[in-house]
């Protein structure tokens, strides 16, 4: 039987068999306790033992991480937990040594477990945050699922740099370490340039534009060497796209959606929340609620930038026209408005060649969203759907819109009103969970330098 089951019957006298790993082991010269868990959920189940058992020489020598089958009776507890299982046999199923590195004395640090990052789904804390992103990717689909959007799933080798920045990683098959000078990608295993996709947004508006609503949900990567809590070289995207959709359209979607989610994980991990709430971020749970029952603020970019210009506050960044706004201004505009804000009608010249060109021919309708506590949390836009409109914004920024002329194309064949936006998966988890490196709510981080596993 799974733990998450056996808690929520909490069957007295029912005889029970249970499967998992030793979390703590105090043995006394007659009987012992286990701290037992097998990871289906939050709870530990304290399995009690004594020398009636035929091999309870050998059970007492038990070290943490063992696995076992323990079968016995559920009792209540004299202790602090309700139930506790009273064995009347316990098989061992995998030894573990001494020198195994989660011991039950001491709190390892969050750095040190990136060390072992294949042993730290076992601590409290990081079987909490994982079973939080399973969750949460889980209420993505649903919603998207349950709105009749269609599942797309982006390339992953591409030759089309997104957002143009060349921070691409590049994927090829030439023998570098026998070739000098400028390579010859036509003789390259897809001949030309290819590398793994910063984001599938433009594949996903061929499908917007073929069934009307669609999403993407799969990984992304940057080249880039950046080391701060927040980048990593691989991370997961949520991408919607949506014809007959304008910015407003877009932005009801963005709320909707987000307040679903955060909605769900309240609902569907309760003693996950409880724990972080209790040990990574005290508020959390509140902070999320209040999201989950907030009216989110849409304002101008210039307007933004008049009350933060307006506020008596010494900024380290001043706040400018024309200019993108730092953490500290995103801060200050969240409480300024006690929640959370759609910031839209971005400056031109600060946004991707894509977005919506708008009608004073300085600012594109692109929006982003700022949530206390946490900053930027998803961004999008309004594509621009006139052919000319674009070809000539990509001509100003000097792109070679030869490689681009199926996503052109586009919009002289049937093109209409689309929208849509991104969200970072791993920038949702820190919101969720409170843990504030991005390097915790992945399994696996790829950062520069950092490849193992």
């Amino acid at each position: 039987m799974d733990l998450i089951d056996l808690f929520k019957n909490k069957q007295i006298g029912e005889n029970v068999t249970v499967e998992g790993w030793i979390r703590n082991h105090r043995d006394q010269k007659n009987f012992g306790f286990i701290d037992f868990s097998d990871g289906t959920c939050q709870e530990h189940l304290q399995i009690v033992y004594d020398d009636s058992l035929p091999n309870f020489d050998e059970i007492k020598k038990l070290l943490v991480g063992c696995a076992i089958e323990a079968s016995g009776t559920i009792i209540e507890s004299k202790g602090s937990q309700d139930i506790e299982l009273q064995a009347t046999s316990i098989k061992i199923l995998g030894t573990c040594p001494s020198d195994y590195p989660l011991q039950a004395k001491g709190r390892p640090t969050r750095e040190f477990l990136r060390e072992i990052a294949y042993l730290r789904p076992r601590t409290n804390l990081f079987q909490a945050v994982f079973r939080v992103r399973s969750i949460a990717a889980y209420a993505i689909h649903k919603y998207f699922q349950e709105r009749g959007y269609v599942y797309f799933h982006a390339p992953i080798i591409t030759a089309s740099d997104c957002e143009g920045a060349g921070e691409m990683f590049q994927v090829t098959t030439l023998p570098l370490d026998e070739l000098k000078g400028k390579l010859d990608y036509t003789k390259d295993f897809f001949g030309k340039l290819a590398g793994l996709t910063v984001s599938g947004q433009l594949e996903a508006e061929t499908f917007a534009l073929s069934y009307k609503k669609t999403y993407t949900f799969g990984p992304t990567f940057r080249a880039e060497n950046s080391n701060t809590k927040v980048h990593a070289s691989e991370f997961w995207m949520i991408e919607p796209e949506m014809a007959f959709c304008d910015l407003e359209g877009d932005m009801d979607v963005m709320e909707d959606m987000l307040k679903y989610v955060v909605k769900y994980v309240l609902d569907n991990a309760p003693q996950e929340i409880d724990l972080f709430d209790k040990f990574v971020e005290k508020g959390l749970k509140e902070k999320l609620e209040r999201l989950v029952n907030s009216e989110f603020t849409r304002i101008d970019h210039k307007d933004v930038i008049t009350i933060l210009k307006k506020a008596n506050v010494e900024w380290e960044f001043e706040p400018e026209y024309g200019q993108d706004i730092a953490k500290e201004h995103e801060k200050y505009i969240t409480d300024y408005f006690n929640g959370p804000v759609f910031i839209k009608n971005w400056p031109k010249d600060i946004k991707a060649f894509y977005m919506k060109q708008n009608s004073d021919n300085e600012t594109v309708a692109a929006v982003d969203l700022e949530v206390p506590g946490a900053g930027e949390l998803m961004g999008g836009s309004q594509r621009e759907e006139n052919y000319e409109k674009l070809l000539n914004r990509m001509e100003e920024l000097n792109m070679e819109t030869s490689a681009l002329d199926w996503y052109l194309n586009l919009r002289k064949y049937g093109g209409c009103v689309h929208s849509g936006f991104g969200m970072g998966f791993e920038r949702l988890l820190i919101y969720l969970t409170g843990v504030e490196n991005i390097r915790d709510v992945i399994p696996y981080p790829r950062t520069p330098g950092n490849c193992d596993y």
